[in-house]
């Protein structure tokens, strides 16, 4: 904390919802339950998928016009969205078979994984509304807090 800055209370420093608006929620739907075989904690036809993705945390996929009546308006262009969501996992064998898994589940693209200079290995894949998943395992203390 820089000098002169008082820490102010009122937030806890958590994160409990990541929200992606989604074009096609049933394609989202049978990427993410049916292909990756997570389980859906709450579905609204035609509104919103939540998925609970850690002890307390909860993926949302909310079809995009519901979303921006919400929010505001989405910005659309060429590119990728300038967000990643990561899943480490324990070894660069398991890497690859999540990598594997989504590429079955009909993810793209799929970019297989690498050494990265770092020290981790990582790979990623695209869900259907072009959301990156970064599928890693990371050495070190920061890469064993996110393990289950």
């Amino acid at each position: 904390m820089s000098a002169g800055c008082a820490k102010v209370e009122g937030m806890d420093q958590r994160l409990s919802f990541v929200t992606l608006a989604v074009r096609d929620l049933e394609r989202s739907r049978a990427f993410y339950v049916d292909g990756l075989g997570w389980e859906a904690a709450l579905q609204v036809e035609g509104d919103v998928l939540m998925i609970q993705v850690g002890e307390h945390v909860v993926l949302s996929l909310w079809v995009a016009e519901h979303f921006e009546a919400e929010v505001g308006p989405i910005v659309r262009g060429e590119g990728v969205a300038p967000i990643t969501l990561s899943h480490n996992v324990a070894t660069p064998a398991e890497v690859d078979t999540v990598l594997a898994t989504a590429r079955a589940a009909g993810a793209d693209p799929v970019h297989d994984a690498v050494e990265r200079e770092w020290g981790g290995y990582t790979g990623y894949f695209g869900d259907p509304d072009g959301y990156r998943w970064e599928i890693a395992t990371n050495p070190g203390p920061i890469g064993q807090v996110v393990l289950p």
